[in-house]
């Protein structure tokens, strides 16, 4: 046994130096080179931080281009998903309210033409982005609201869509946060 015994310790000391201490400070300086310096790329409105790119903000004024729903209530404290399979009555449940709701807001809908990400939480709670057909689909409602014509708000939404990498990775998105501070600047 003790011929195992100091092997074991050496080993256990090497990991420990080389997991919890180079392997942390290596990947902060590699975090430190990413845009956003490892802090989140923020976005600045007049001079004021009004979000972050990559964390959701609730809108919930009919005004606005709604984000994905939240399980955490877009608290970016803590991110996280239902962890509820497609088939838990509870998921169900929520995602019909959802679908109500939206419904509600955007009677020009048909319940058939609403993208699941509308209607369904992604995994982390906090996904700023949603497809361009996501945002399609609330234009009567905003265009409305703020009687603007649908056309300019395709627009607007065309101007603000991100290709999928190289073309082919991934799929278009859309940030809404960037989407509705685009908004708020139409004149």
């Amino acid at each position: 046994m003790k011929k195992y015994l100091w092997p074991s310790v050496k080993l256990t000391l090497l990991l420990v130096v080389l997991l919890g201490g180079i392997y942390p400070l290596f990947l902060a300086g590699v975090a430190k080179m990413a845009p956003g310096n490892g802090d989140g790329v923020k976005i600045v409105r007049n001079g004021k931080v009004v979000g972050y790119e990559n964390i959701a903000q609730k809108f919930s004024d009919d005004k606005y281009f709604q984000p994905r729903p939240s399980t955490v209530d877009y608290n970016a404290a803590g991110s996280g998903g239902s962890n509820k399979s497609a088939g838990n009555p509870d998921y169900l449940k929520a995602v019909q309210e959802r679908i109500d709701t939206f419904m509600v807001h955007n009677p020009d809908v048909k319940k058939a033409d609403i993208p699941a990400e509308l209607v369904t939480a992604s995994a982390s709670g906090l996904d700023p982005h949603l497809t361009p057909e996501a945002a399609y689909v609330q234009i009567p409602r905003v265009a409305k609201q703020r009687g603007i014509a649908a056309d300019r708000l395709k627009q607007l939404v065309d101007a603000n869509t991100k290709a999928p990498v190289l073309g082919v990775l991934g799929v278009a998105t859309v940030n809404v946060l960037k989407l509705n501070i685009a908004l708020d600047d139409l004149k």
